[in-house]
């Protein structure tokens, strides 16, 4: 399969962009180019331009955020067939996180001038994409309310549901990152682990978690 098919199923699988036609996806995924990142390497930072919209074709992508006394907040994983940057490419505006390689990455890159030229042409994928930050505005506002009324049981286990889907029963993942996710102290996070080891839900190993029970997890995530 080529590139381009590659990343037309990327684009097909994205809310934003779901209903548009064979066609129309092939010339939006004919405007890709590709670029590469070792691990550890910034995409972009905090303050930076929005010029491009994103598509991890393999890796991990880490979209983080940062406090005023150094801490460092993890909202969001990026792994293969992800497509993000959508707002700022949209407006142009500066980054309001860091993004950096979890592993060696390489992603299909759509420039803002060459996207917003396509727009012009259909008009029917700028309402897609309206529709879509509506949706992002509700996301959020869900996040929000959860980490303030929800157990952490329930958070860690909706949190590893997540990863889960994107990443498959293999996560690699650390504890801090799963606390700073969450909102949660390391400590707290480790016990509950260490509840869920005992009761065969997963194992831990170093870097990752090993999801074994997905049906017990899920249950835990649904407060069932």
């Amino acid at each position: 399969m080529s590139k381009q098919a590659e990343f037309a199923i990327i684009l097909k699988t994205n809310p934003m962009f779901a209903d548009l036609g064979t066609d129309e996806l092939q010339r939006l995924s004919n405007l890709y180019h590709t670029q590469h990142l070792a691990a550890g390497e910034m995409l972009f930072q905090k303050g930076d331009p929005g010029n491009a919209l994103f598509g991890v074709r393999h890796g991990q992508i880490r979209i983080e955020t940062g406090a005023t006394d150094g801490t460092r907040s993890t909202p969001n994983f990026m792994g293969p067939g992800d497509l993000f940057g959508e707002d700022a490419v949209l407006d142009g505006q500066e980054r309001i996180a860091d993004a950096a390689a979890g592993e060696a990455t390489e992603l299909f890159v759509l420039r803002r001038e060459e996207f917003l030229n396509f727009l012009e042409r259909e008009p029917k994928v700028a309402i897609k994409l309206i529709q879509l930050l509506c949706r992002r505005i509700r996301w959020q506002s869900e996040r929000m309310e959860e980490s303030v009324l929800q157990p952490l049981p329930i958070r860690l286990a909706r949190r590893l549901c997540a990863l889960a889907d994107d990443f498959g029963s293999e996560v690699h993942i650390s504890q801090e990152q799963l606390g700073i996710f969450i909102g949660a102290a390391r400590e707290s996070v480790n016990r509950q682990l260490q509840a869920w080891r005992r009761n065969g839900i997963l194992d831990l190993q170093r870097g990752r978690i090993l999801l074994q029970d997905m049906t017990k997890l899920n249950a835990i995530a649904r407060n069932d």
